[in-house]
């Protein structure tokens, strides 16, 4: 049996930001890389609802693109303001931005201002002129030469002219880095969660200062960010902790756009942490992310922090954990742990669970146990068929760890309903567990890879 780790969203992937005045195209430029006919593209976890992230894969170059455009910015607040945002955002997390521009328009002072602002940054730059879409039009690309960016790129991405010079030119000057080595027996774990839930505070119960071993240690070429600790004679990997610490003093609104690190930090994790505040639990931006955390095929464990806070504990925590299962029904598998990040109580738990989600999604299954599991499945509940359609399942392997996936062999993928591929995931926790651990499961013909 070969069994490897699996592909999942790669923290050390490339992020591209798009960036720009109201109108100038932003969104129609992401729409038409998202379904171009030369890109391989799949929707990055929780951003099928507002669309602004998604993971493009050009000339064997893979990068996430965003739209900071798409991004939710306070609409009363004045035009120049959300520009800025948009660029503190990109500045902040982005490793390649495009400034797109209107010809239309013309240069205006808040591209001006934009570009100032980029040219001090450090980061590369592509310029990009958008709606030239007649030779008229391509007159009005030069006033651009005055943004000192280089060598502004006509495009119309609405028409889809001048999309593979873009391309060509993005995917150039995209910085490539080195992927992250997984080590088995160091656990990777990351803090995630939404503003003021306590992050910040769980890493610094966590990280005491006998723990640590290294601080600030470089996690990646970009960023030296994640700090190794020695827990309980066990080695962890806390990943971002300087970018949780560092969010309190980015100047206020910030943090809420803080999606592409959080996304960077997942992905470069084995098991993420979901710390939810007690007071509020399970918010929708709570659910956001956990879907942001489950959907990269990362662990999870949910962490109600500030339990301090609540009184007759006992009594609550019945109701608490009703109403958060109830709310993830989607991953009823996900552990939960009431912890306070002020009094340390809960921390050893929150600890421990974490191992085990580690371990779990480390797990190999003999092939022979799959098979019989296999075949009490089928036995128990045979597959549903659709009119002279019957679906049939010849085999079962574990194909990778870290995460956890499986392929089945089966006479026709597009006969498995989802109902009873659902049924299929429950049966293997069922009887192997990988608690905390979503797992992949893919469908083949017999006889193809």
């Amino acid at each position: 049996m070969n069994v490897s780790s699996v592909a999942k969203f790669d923290g050390d992937t490339p992020v591209v930001a798009i960036v720009g005045r109201p109108n100038v195209g932003k969104s129609t430029l992401f729409n038409r890389l998202i379904g171009y006919r030369h890109a391989i593209v799949s929707d990055v976890a929780g951003t099928t609802r507002d669309r602004v992230m998604g993971t493009v894969q050009w000339d064997n170059t893979n990068f996430l693109l965003v739209d900071t455009g798409g991004l939710d910015f306070d609409i009363n607040s004045e035009l120049d303001a959300q520009v800025q945002s948009q660029v503190n955002v990109a500045i902040e997390d982005a490793d390649c931005i495009v400034l797109l521009t209107d010809c239309v328009d013309g240069l205006t002072p808040t591209d001006i201002a934009v570009g100032e602002i980029l040219r001090r940054s450090n980061k590369q730059v592509i310029l990009t002129v958008n709606k030239v879409d007649n030779p008229l039009r391509s007159h009005n690309v030069y006033e651009f030469y005055q943004l000192g960016l280089g060598d502004p790129i006509p495009i119309s991405a609405y028409h889809k002219i001048g999309m593979d010079e873009f391309m060509g030119t993005l995917v150039d000057n995209i910085p490539h880095y080195p992927g992250v080595t997984y080590d088995p027996d160091n656990l990777r774990l990351s803090i995630v969660g939404r503003t003021n839930v306590g992050k910040s505070s769980l890493v610094n119960s966590i990280v005491q200062e006998e723990r640590v071993v290294v601080s600030d240690q470089a996690g990646t070429t970009r960023d030296p960010v994640d700090t190794v600790i020695d827990y309980d004679e066990r080695s962890v990997i806390l990943v971002d902790t300087a970018g949780i610490r560092r969010r309190g003093k980015i100047e206020q609104g910030i943090e809420k756009y803080s999606v592409i690190r959080s996304m960077k930090s997942i992905g470069r994790s084995d098991v993420s942490v979901l710390a939810i505040d007690a007071r509020d639990p399970m918010s929708a931006q709570d659910l956001h992310i956990a879907g942001d955390v489950l959907s990269s095929f990362v662990g999870m464990v949910v962490a109600v922090n500030k339990w301090d806070l609540v009184e007759d504990k006992e009594t609550a925590k019945a109701e608490y954990l009703e109403w958060i299962e109830g709310q993830l029904r989607f991953a009823p598998y996900v552990p939960i742990i009431f912890c306070s990040a002020l009094t340390g109580d809960g921390i050893d738990e929150l600890m421990s669970t974490s191992f085990e989600v580690f371990e779990q999604r480390m797990k190999v299954i003999p092939e022979t146990d799959l098979q019989e599991l296999l075949f009490d499945a089928l036995a128990k509940h045979p597959p549903p068929g659709l009119g002279r359609r019957t679906l049939k399942i010849y085999d079962l392997l574990q194909i990778g760890v870290n995460p956890p996936a499986f392929s089945f062999s089966v006479n026709n993928p597009a006969y498995m309903h989802f109902s009873y591929k659902r049924y299929l995931e429950n049966e293997i926790r069922r009887k192997f567990g990988f608690v905390g651990n979503h797992l992949q499961l893919r469908f083949h013909r017999r006889g193809e890879q």
